[in-house]
């Protein structure tokens, strides 16, 4: 047995970006633990007193991801000059990290859980949240549009982030199911025809 306060023989942050990998790729409710062990390369009693039960566990790779993966998406929205240009190299952004081929395809935000038993009520609940975070973050990109005069004051700009919102999350589905860049990027494409009937005055 190992001396009490050893420090732990396993490299904790790569081992939490493999748990991430399988939550992202299997979802949590079909993720056992035999398959976080099996990816982290560590035993049950080491995940349990590094990283507390698969709840705790899954909080901790979610944190990880919103932090590694996929920022180049959210940094579209404030990089453009325009509302317009923002919302296109967003969708784009998303067509391109969806069809990667050395990551699991889709988001886990997305795709990690949308109801479950009880013991995945906190993971939906993380998710839940997550998803309306990212709403919000569009909510406020097109406000600044309509601050700048490029968007009509009378456009509902929580509809607008909701519409564009749902089409992410629909091609993170279509990845899932094998879409391939082209097709995503032809869906961002789509989605941006919208634009003009959503943002002009009513």
């Amino acid at each position: 047995m190992s001396p009490r306060g050893r420090p732990r023989s396993f490299d904790s942050d790569a081992a939490l970006r493999r748990a991430m990998l399988v939550f992202w790729e299997k979802g949590y409710e079909a993720t056992s633990m035999a398959d976080l062990t099996a990816a982290m390369k560590i035993g049950a009693p080491s995940l349990y007193a590094a990283f507390g039960n698969k709840a705790d566990l899954f909080a901790a790779a979610l944190k990880t991801y919103k932090a590694e993966i996929g920022r180049e998406i959210w940094d579209a929205l404030s990089k453009a000059a325009t509302a317009r240009q923002a919302f296109a190299d967003f969708l784009q952004q998303t067509a391109v990290a969806y069809a990667r081929s050395d990551q699991p395809r889709g988001c886990m935000i997305a795709l990690g859980v949308l109801n479950g038993d009880t013991d995945a009520i906190p993971a939906c609940e993380l998710l839940r949240g997550c998803r309306l975070e990212n709403s919000t973050l569009l909510r406020a990109r097109l406000e600044q549009g309509v601050r700048d005069g490029e968007i009509s004051p009378s456009a509902d700009c929580r509809q607008i982030a909701d519409f564009y919102a749902t089409v992410q999350h629909g091609m993170s589905i279509t990845a899932r199911d094998g879409a391939t860049l082209a097709s995503l990027q032809s869906t961002a494409d789509a989605a941006m025809t919208a634009w003009d009937a959503l943002t002009s005055p009513r």
